[in-house]
């Protein structure tokens, strides 16, 4: 399975940035996807998560600001984000938690894919 993200860049404060994120591979089920960031010097800590339901879950900090989509059909998730802060300034991963196969989901294993990071710069 891979993970192609796109959409990152250099944007000033206030302004907005959508990221995408599509899932290619041997897929069998997708059960979350996502979106992760990273501070250099830090670990990655979770921005927003979407399930094959359309359940989102948000962390605090971009809560009202930063949106979360996800299409089923075409495995992909996108991140809209709005009035950006420089502290939003990292690199962002997408992932996907995914059965690839069907003796996988019966058994209830699942893997966890990422992909490249895409950096995200907000200029004050």
């Amino acid at each position: 399975v891979q993970l192609q993200a796109s959409g990152g860049g250099w944007v000033q404060t206030g302004g907005s940035l959508r990221l995408s994120c599509a899932a290619s591979g041997n897929i069998f089920r997708i059960i979350t996807m996502g979106w992760y960031r990273q501070y250099p010097g830090n670990q990655r800590e979770l921005v927003a998560v979407i399930t094959t339901g359309g359940g989102t879950n948000y962390a605090g900090p971009v809560k009202g600001r930063f949106t979360i989509s996800r299409d089923n059909a075409r495995n992909t998730v996108e991140l809209q984000m709005n009035s950006l802060k420089p502290e939003d300034t990292a690199v962002y991963y997408c992932y996907a938690v995914a059965n690839v196969d069907r003796q996988s989901r019966k058994d209830g294993r699942a893997t966890t894919y990422w992909g490249e990071g895409t950096q995200v710069t907000v200029s004050s």
